[in-house]
């Protein structure tokens, strides 16, 4: 079971596997001391799981059609509720009992899953290396002397070991993006406002999205399927338009960065260049373009007043309970303070300005393609430098969101140290499915492991 898919549980099952013994075995399978949860399900609540699962799949005589995820563990990041556990955001003063499940986690769970356990992340994922937390730095499942990436890095590692076929996290700068190129999993980062954010400790309300880390193209597919959709108590929800995408070219163009920045990381920059001759040879045309407008939406992320979303997010921690969060935050949010009410205008009047522009570089190719991210770090050396290091990680990160485009992680590769190169093809809003059938198809002509359980004995429990 360790390291299967959806597909894979749900096969099992049909040969008369019972999940009450599988996912028993599971929870025993779990290492005692694994930095990469917050909280685990004990038995009796695994047993509570599986009781209110089956009495669904008995109401009416449902089937595996309508339980379409029945029996099948996954993980949520710990910025989202479930109610059998504590929600901490990676600050023990800050945790609180949900008194009901997020909206995305309910739908999961009414389509027959079960919760394994929260994920350790950087505190209020405010973060791209995943070891600012109190609960211990994630490491890279491939190599644990290098960062996990973050913010979402518990739920990258869990998935990048095959301890679960899929765990929901967060995405608002990078954050789902980021693990899952350093991790050599998929990242899907859906359109802003596709996935509800009801029940989701908020980083930047207006950009953030909920998303989902796996090891396959298809697995991601199948929880956009049935978590994806309007929620009329989400302000920031959106009605899909649903409007039928051209099916694409022979020969796709793809938008690259004309000179890619690898922040002196030769082996990735190495990898890279392998990575995009082999989309050439898959038939994929390179468009190198500017990159100054895609640059500047990123610097509004942290450079500018747009931290103040930030802040008034955590406001009530940083100013009742200080001591509560971790210094590095807190300077980080702190820096909101010395922007006024009319610089958050002119921010949201500049943000307003580049996707004008950049929609319209959008509209000259099929999708951009870029390094997910441009280095890979030890974790000795982002504690030691944590402020400048970590924005590194965000360097073809922060823009997605602030442009309103959606994302898709791909892994692409590996450096001639083993560790894995990813790539991200980014789109317009609502191209998230359109991405997948490309990515799907490459993924296959790549015919790259999975995760990290084939991979320099990577994933080992």
């Amino acid at each position: 079971m360790i390291g299967w898919t959806i597909k894979d549980w749900r096969r099992a099952y049909e040969e008369g596997a019972a999940p009450e013994n599988l996912l028993f075995d599971l929870l025993d399978r779990l290492p005692p001391h694994d930095v990469a949860w917050i909280s685990r399900v004990d038995k009796e609540g695994l047993k509570t799981q599986l009781a209110e699962a089956a009495a669904r799949r008995e109401v009416g005589g449902r089937s595996g059609a309508d339980l379409p995820l029945y029996g099948v563990p996954f993980a949520v990041k710990d910025n989202i509720d479930f109610c059998g556990l504590p929600t901490t955001a990676a600050c023990p003063g800050f945790s609180y009992q949900p008194a009901a499940h997020a909206f995305v986690v309910q739908r999961l769970i009414e389509a027959g899953a079960i919760v394994m356990g929260k994920t350790n992340l950087d505190q209020f994922a405010t973060g791209l290396c995943g070891v600012r937390t109190p609960y211990g730095a994630v490491p890279n499942a491939i190599d644990p002397a290098y960062v996990s990436g973050g913010s979402s890095a518990g739920s990258a590692s869990v998935v990048a070991r095959g301890l679960v076929p899929f765990a929901l996290a967060s995405d608002t700068a990078g954050s789902v993006r980021v693990p899952a190129g350093l991790n050599n999993i998929i990242g899907f980062k859906p359109t802003r406002g596709a996935w509800s954010t009801t029940g989701v400790v908020p980083a930047s309300r207006t950009l953030d999205c909920v998303s989902v880390l796996t090891t396959t193209i298809e697995d991601a597919c199948i929880v956009d399927d049935i978590v994806a959709g309007y929620d009329a108590a989400d302000a920031y929800s959106r009605q899909n338009p649903e409007t039928t995408s051209a099916p694409w070219p022979e020969h796709p163009r793809f938008g690259v960065p004309a000179v890619p920045d690898f922040c002196g990381d030769a082996q990735t920059q190495a990898a890279y260049e392998a990575a995009l001759k082999k989309l050439e040879a898959f038939g994929v045309t390179l468009v190198p373009l500017a990159w100054d407008i895609f640059d500047a939406a990123n610097a509004l992320f942290y450079a500018d007043a747009f931290v103040a979303e930030r802040y008034a997010a955590l406001e009530e921690v940083a100013t009742k309970q200080p001591d509560a969060m971790l210094p590095i935050i807190l300077e980080i949010i702190s820096a909101a303070k010395k922007y006024s009410a009319a610089d958050a205008f002119r921010a949201i009047y500049k943000q307003a300005d580049l996707k004008r522009k950049a929609d319209t570089i959008m509209a000259g190719v099929d999708a951009l393609l870029v390094p997910t991210a441009p280095v890979h770090l030890r974790i000795a050396d982002v504690e030691a430098d944590p402020i400048r290091l970590n924005s590194l990680m965000s360097r073809y990160s922060n823009f997605v969101n602030i442009l309103d485009f959606s994302a898709l992680a791909l892994p692409a590769g590996f450096r001639a140290d083993g560790l894995p190169l990813g790539v991200t093809l980014i789109g317009p809003a609502w191209a998230e499915r359109r991405l997948c059938e490309f990515g799907a198809r490459y993924q296959a002509y790549l015919s790259l492991p999975r995760g990290a359980l084939a991979v320099r004995g990577g994933g080992a429990l």
